[in-house]
């Protein structure tokens, strides 16, 4: 494909249907500050070979849709200045003008599902913003047309998840509890909202999304798995800072794509780094499981494939 390019591990894995798990890159330009950036990146692709995956972080460099990345290029996307965000509808800009730019959750969800990537590992989803009914994530709107199993803590505990849930719901979207009955809230380990499904084993997942492929299903699936324990912060005080945080984010005028990282910066601000601390956790025990998942479905699939020839 035209200006998709496989990076050589990344290639041979899928061409031997071996398991693969795509990695975002804007928490890498937007999402944290440098060092950390990279070197949560980098932890988060041990995570993925921890699970039994091989890792893929997506980005475009210089025009180009990259999928895996070198560690080096990870450090250079990181010091790069004025990278654009890309969602749908950002990717074919890029590429035509020839831009170094991030991919969003929806738009490393089309860079997945076009390289042939099922699975997807992220911190938090995006989601509706607080206050702002009609501000809706491309986020929600790419789970329900493409494909992708997206593993994630939730969506981001700064966005309305009542709400959030509602519209997955209405894009036929379901949404998977990993070891919990509740969708995560990001920093805490429940909203309290209830899921549709709770498993317990990366099996499990697999198995679903395998039943969605050969029902034809064209929408993504959502496995929410919480922020380890250790790393959790209280819900009610999360939810105090979130509140002074998007307080300060309307006071100040902060709109559109600056609100969520102000916000998120904010609240690292007033939880004394902590939220940051629960952000880098998560990030990595959801790239793990996330590679179990991956390891789980190629193992599974192979099973049924053998089964169909059998019969």
């Amino acid at each position: 494909m035209t200006n998709l390019h496989l990076e050589g591990e990344v290639h041979a894995a899928l061409a031997e249907n071996r398991p693969v798990v795509a990695l975002e890159s804007t928490l890498i330009t937007h999402g944290l500050p440098y060092p950390d950036n990279v070197n949560t990146a980098l932890a988060m692709e041990k995570a993925v070979r921890e699970g039994g995956a091989t890792p893929a972080t997506i980005a475009v460099i210089g025009g180009e849709i990259r999928v895996g990345l070198s560690a080096l290029e990870i450090e250079q996307l990181a010091h790069a200045i004025n990278v654009r965000k890309c969602s749908r509808r950002d990717i074919a800009i890029a590429v035509a003008r020839g831009e170094t730019a991030a991919t969003t959750v929806a738009g490393t969800m089309i860079v997945a599902a076009m390289a042939g990537i099922r699975v997807f590992a992220t911190g938090g989803i995006g989601g509706v913003h607080r206050g702002h009914p009609f501000d809706v994530s491309a986020d929600l709107i790419e789970l329900g047309r493409t494909p992708v199993a997206v593993v994630c803590s939730g969506a981001k505990s700064i966005l309305d998840l009542p709400l959030t849930m509602e519209v997955l719901e209405t894009h036929g979207v379901p949404v998977i509890g990993y070891q919990t009955d509740t969708l995560p809230a990001f920093y805490a380990r429940s909203s309290g909202l209830p899921v549709d499904i709770r498993v317990e084993t990366p099996e499990e997942v697999a198995a679903i999304i395998i039943s969605a492929g050969r029902l034809n299903m064209k929408h993504g699936i959502l496995i929410g798995v919480p922020v380890p324990g250790d790393d959790e912060l209280d819900a009610a005080i999360a939810e105090q800072i979130i509140e002074q945080a998007t307080a300060d984010a309307e006071a100040q005028g902060v709109t559109g794509k600056a609100v969520t990282p102000f916000v998120l910066a904010r609240v690292a601000e007033l939880s004394g780094g902590k939220s940051r601390e629960a952000n880098t956790s998560l990030l990595v025990n959801n790239s793990r499981t996330a590679g179990a998942i991956a390891s789980a479905l190629a193992i599974n699939e192979d099973d049924l494939d053998e089964l169909d020839r059998d019969m």
